[in-house]
């Protein structure tokens, strides 16, 4: 390692410096680190160093020390020594958030990632009465004659044969076969044709020579039971989308919605639930983001993403500080778009980490809120929904009832299936070998999304399904495909009573 002349210059000759140099590698990566210099020695009074790319830091040095960008490094400087706020909420626990995990990646990585999905979701589907006999594909291909069977299968192919029945393939871990949904049983027909590629479904029906006859379509959809509810009177809100840096964003809309969180604004009812609100979800996309489309610089006010961020900070300073506001982010926040996305940025979004009240997680994240002593909570199931686009596209079902219109369709299409993004086209994602992360394993008391620009409410079994709406208004984009978002349209949940308004 290599002391730079400033570190030099600032200490007496008879500092010891091997000394210095150990008291730095018990708080730094000093094996990534090439020159020692005096900035970094004042990390020392920091008590907890948050993570950081150091190379990059480095490279931050050097331009700054030719006067070439000294906005980038003082940033570094700034994020370093900026003290960590605790982000723990009474009542409030994060129960997934899924981490960077950045690695070289394979084919085989994905083969992995599709037997760990396999595997999830056949464990659920076998729960099922008519699956409890399920059979593997080898063991249907040696049965001679025609019996009733069961089997669980991830769908390899699908189409429509000449006389206008389904045709699936289903692959499990020991092979492949054929299975026909007749048209002549329009129930299942009816559910084989929603059926989109990826998605593990079980099938009972009677074999045939090296094919199956289906009779029903089963998913590995959630169970009937009652909605939870909280024994005290407080209230949820569901935001996204605020696009903050868009010369679309309303900034007056959402100085309005805080002055009545604030207690300043509205009826009286109105005031009295705004001081009963709780707790506050954000469903990605805070910012609208700089590079996100062609041409995107000639529709932004903030040019710059450390801008758009601090700007969004301010506005969300205005929601009092004893609501928790979970944030999520989206495609348009500053990170990969993969799935899972890990939770924002502190390089990018560092203003947002200074607020006290605010809770970061991946996308998608569970959280539970109001736990207490005598009540387990609810789930929070938050998603921003970069997948809806490819099924509202791809699924003739969700088309014919709505579309874009109906998100909360959309999020029953996925709730059923037990996955955010079933088909391997439907989204980017990274291919993690020991699970898929985007199985719903365990079923939420509230699913939460986004993405749309317009707000749905409905219910699935003991679900709320919420898609929050936007603080954007019409796009260019979106005036050229037909959508329709709604602004400013917040849902709020009684979670005594799970009423929606």
């Amino acid at each position: 390692m290599l002391i730079s002349s400033d570190l030099v210059n600032h200490f007496s000759q008879d500092r010891n410096l091997e000394e210095l140099f150990g008291s730095l590698s018990e708080k730094l990566p000093v094996e990534a680190l090439l020159v020692m210099h005096r900035d970094l020695v004042e990390l020392l009074q920091i008590s907890s160093i948050p993570d950081v790319n150091w190379r990059d830091l480095e490279k931050a040095k050097a331009l700054f020390e030719r006067g070439k960008n000294k906005k980038l490094y003082q940033e570094f400087l700034t994020y370093l020594k900026a003290t960590p706020k605790k982000k723990e909420r009474e009542g409030v626990v994060v129960k997934v958030s899924h981490e960077e995990d950045s690695q070289k990646r394979s084919v085989q990585d994905f083969v992995h990632y599709f037997n760990a999905r396999y595997k999830a979701l056949s464990s659920l589907l076998l729960g099922r009465p008519e699956l409890r006999s399920a059979t593997t594909v080898s063991r249907i291909l040696q049965k001679r004659q025609r019996e009733t069977v069961a089997l669980i299968g991830l769908v390899l192919e699908k189409s429509v044969t000449k006389n206008g029945n389904i045709l699936l393939t289903l692959e499990d871990p020991t092979g492949t076969l054929k299975v026909l949904v007749h048209k002549n049983k329009p129930d299942t027909f009816q559910k084989a044709r929603s059926i989109v590629l990826d998605e593990v479904v079980g099938a009972v029906g009677v074999t045939g020579e090296n094919i199956m006859f289906a009779n029903s379509v089963v998913w590995p959809d959630t169970m009937q039971k009652e909605p939870k509810k909280c024994p005290d009177e407080v209230y949820a809100l569901f935001l996204s989308d605020l696009h903050v840096g868009s010369n679309n964003f309303l900034p007056e809309a959402f100085s309005k919605f805080t002055t009545w969180l604030q207690g300043n604004a509205g009826t009286d009812k109105q005031r009295q639930i705004a001081t009963k609100v709780k707790y506050l979800f954000i469903a990605g996309d805070l910012v609208d983001g700089v590079g996100i489309y062609p041409n995107q610089d000639k529709e932004l006010i903030v040019q710059d993403i450390y801008g758009q961020y601090r700007a969004c900070a301010e506005l969300l300073a205005e929601i009092p500080k004893e609501i928790t506001v979970v944030v999520c982010p989206g495609n348009h926040d500053a990170m990969r778009i993969a799935e899972p996305q890990p939770a924002l940025s502190k390089d990018f979004a560092r203003p947002l980490y200074d607020l006290p009240n605010l809770l970061f997680v991946s996308n998608p994240g569970v959280v539970t809120i109001h736990r207490t002593p005598e009540f387990s909570g609810f789930d929070v199931l938050v998603y921003h929904g970069h997948s809806f686009d490819h099924f509202i596209a791809n699924v003739d079902e969700l088309r014919e009832q709505g579309g874009y219109d109906r998100a909360d369709l959309v999020m029953k299409f996925l709730l059923q299936r037990r996955h955010l993004a079933p088909t391997h086209t439907s989204t980017l994602y990274v291919p993690t070998r020991e699970k898929d992360p985007l199985v719903i394993a365990s079923v939420p008391d509230f699913f939460v999304t986004g993405h749309i620009h317009k707000s749905s409410v409905s219910h699935h079994k003991h679900t709320t399904l919420i898609s929050g709406s936007c603080w954007q208004s019409k796009t260019a984009f979106q005036e050229k495909v037909g959508h329709h978002p709604e602004p400013g349209r917040v849902p709020c949940v009684n979670l005594h009573t799970r009423e929606v308004k």
